[in-house]
């Protein structure tokens, strides 16, 4: 039997046995559904975290330096008293290293703290991400303004209260007119609007707009931190080759400045956007190499489904089977005509998972901040699961289709 004339059979079978036909894919269009999902919600996740996670935390091709680890994954009594009893980072620090780093590169400082923002109409905002930062801190992070300009290395020195403010405050303390030159209230004290933020998005669900950033010697020193004590000191290369020489160069310049000994430990964290994506990436590889397995049992249970249904289908068409071996028809050709049949079925549940899996995949995606990729691979690899699962279940039912003797299978009623 030609191939084109076994898919109009198989076709023409799907359609008039609807409810057996759906449950005898039903196994494939589950396993094919948790395999899209699951790889486009990994895959987008993965996007994501390299992307824009990586920048908007760590900056590309950055050092940071840290009293502390910006992520933990612990409640260690022991170790948090150990993290607090090291020395603060200060504005000195940073101003020593800019005085001696050899490595070509951007030093910035920047601390932040939520707080209160009002605007010229006594509007007030709670919970705003306040940012106390050095005047290098947007070329570090690679952060322009849509309106404006960034405050300069001059009113960074003297603490000039001027302020950038996010995409989400200028929209909410700023109905009508533009913000520059307006008077906004930081924790109750004056600032002069210089600059709005180009628009940064979101991570993880929290809105990277709803921020002010303000000279760190302004009057937010002392709120944000500490007086003089600031969160992080961060050092941007030109190129990402030269990230582990700038952090070698940080590790020993610091450990002179804290004048630490050749056995003592690091008092202080020194990271970069790969070292932290690493826990990201050990996720990933956890969650890759499950996936198989439980994909691999809904496909099994399916498999089975088909072998069923598929010897029944035989069983039911015993005397079809002998009319065409009757008429001419050869083993091998009984043994296409099933063995695509079933191929066919397990193909059109695994198309049918495809859509399924993407849609649930935008649905997740949709209401959560998880992010949502649809990978090409992961939809080549469904279709050849599905027809391939079809065509390992439908060996058996089409051998023994193929080995029925003509004149006993036209006996059949």
């Amino acid at each position: 039997m030609p191939v084109g004339e076994a898919l109009r059979v198989s076709f023409q079978m799907i359609r008039v046995n609807k409810l057996r036909a759906f449950f005898t894919v039903l196994g494939t269009v589950m396993g094919v559904t948790f395999l899209i999902a699951v790889i486009t919600l990994i895959t987008g996740m993965d996007s994501y975290m390299k992307e824009d996670f990586a920048g908007k935390v760590y900056g590309f091709n950055s050092v940071m330096l840290r009293r502390r680890p910006s992520v933990t994954m612990t409640d260690d009594p022991e170790l948090r008293r150990m993290w607090r009893r090291r020395q603060p980072l200060t504005f000195e620090d940073a101003e020593w290293l800019g005085e001696r780093m050899e490595t070509p590169g951007i030093i910035s400082i920047s601390s932040d703290r939520g707080g209160k923002v009002s605007g010229p109409s006594g509007r007030t905002l709670e919970s705003v991400r306040i940012s106390g930062a050095s005047a290098s801190f947007f070329t570090a992070r690679d952060m322009g303004v849509e309106a404006g300009r960034v405050f300069s290395e001059q009113e960074a020195a003297r603490g000039v209260p001027v302020v950038i403010i996010g995409k989400d405050v200028a929209d909410k303390l700023f109905d009508v007119g533009s913000p520059l030159g307006q008077t906004v209230r930081v924790q109750g004290f004056p600032y002069r609007v210089v600059g709005v933020l180009e628009k940064q998005g979101s991570l993880f669900g929290m809105s990277m707009d709803n921020v002010v950033i303000a000279p760190a010697k302004s009057r937010v020193n002392g709120y944000v931190n500490p007086h003089n004590v600031v969160d992080e000191i961060t050092f941007k290369v030109s190129d990402a080759s030269l990230v582990p020489r700038a952090m070698a160069e940080m590790e020993g310049w610091m450990r002179i400045r804290h004048r630490l000994h050749p056995g003592d430990p690091n008092d202080f964290e020194l990271e970069t956007a790969s070292e932290s994506m690493a826990f990201w990436n050990k996720i990933a590889t956890y969650l890759m190499l499950a996936l198989p397995l439980l994909v691999g049992i809904s496909l099994v249970v399916g498999a089975v489904v088909i072998m069923n249904i598929m010897l029944v289908a035989v069983s039911e068409r015993t005397r079809e089977i002998g009319l065409r071996k009757s008429l001419g028809a050869r083993r091998r050709d009984i043994l296409a005509q099933f063995m695509i049949e079933a191929g066919t079925l397990s193909g059109a549940g695994g198309v049918l998972g495809i859509g399924i899996g993407i849609a649930l995949a935008t649905l997740v995606s949709s209401i959560s901040p998880l992010p949502a990729r649809v990978s090409m691979l992961s939809i080549v690899l469904s279709i050849f699961l599905g027809v391939g699962v079809g065509l390992a279940a439908g060996v058996y039912p089409a051998y023994r289709a193929s080995r029925l003797d003509p004149i006993e299978a036209l006996r059949s009623e």
